[in-house]
């Protein structure tokens, strides 16, 4: 008899939440007043990049919990007038809105708070994306909080647009169990370094 893949569907599901569980306990450790300094630093790697800076359209996310804070990198990229997108959750999936200097945020029962506005953009106008995460390895595997919209989303966008993600330096792994449905990252932006990911795909 033929043994069970080590990515088998339950396999894979029961590697992924046991590194869930790890992961918000190491993030959720982080002082308050250090995940602020920290995410300075992040701040600052990130408007490095020329994919950041050459972009019109961002995708990125509105923080909560213990993850990087994204307030000052959302009124960054506003101000500098960028078009800034973040996610909704509109029926089974993902969409994204736009935020528009002065608009409001509306808070959600599942986090993190969204546009007023939900009018859904085309993923094909979104230039770069800049994505949360629990865990990221160094070719570009990104571990989620489990319902998979993002994956779904990042599958969406134009070929070329470039996948960002932003953590806190403990939040790399050797290794995030990953499969066919999981999307790879062009950049993994912590406070200490930016990683061009091993995967990073050709063109896009």
């Amino acid at each position: 008899m033929t043994p069970p893949s080590v990515d088998a569907p339950v396999d894979l599901r029961q590697r992924k939440a046991a590194l869930r569980v790890r992961m918000r306990s190491m993030r959720n450790s982080i002082p308050a007043e250090e995940r602020i300094r920290l995410a300075g630093d992040i701040e600052a790697n990130l408007f490095k990049l020329p994919e950041i800076k050459e972009a019109a359209t961002i995708l990125l996310f509105y923080s909560f919990g213990s993850e990087v804070p994204t307030a000052r990198i959302v009124q960054r990229l506003l101000d500098s007038g960028k078009r800034v997108l973040l996610p909704v959750l509109a029926g089974p999936g993902m969409e994204a809105a736009e935020l528009r200097p002065g608009d409001s945020l509306a808070a959600t029962t599942y986090g993190p708070k969204e546009p007023s506005t939900r009018a859904p953009v085309d993923p094909g106008t979104i230039d770069a994306v800049i994505a949360p995460g629990l865990a990221f390895d160094r070719q570009g595997h990104r571990l989620g909080y489990g319902g998979g919209h993002y994956d779904r989303y990042l599958a969406r966008l134009r070929r070329g647009s470039p996948r960002v993600g932003i953590a806190f330096h403990v939040q790399l792994v050797t290794t995030v169990p990953h499969g066919p449905g999981d999307q790879i990252l062009d950049l993994v932006v912590t406070e200490r370094e930016t990683i061009e990911c091993g995967l990073r795909r050709d063109g896009g």
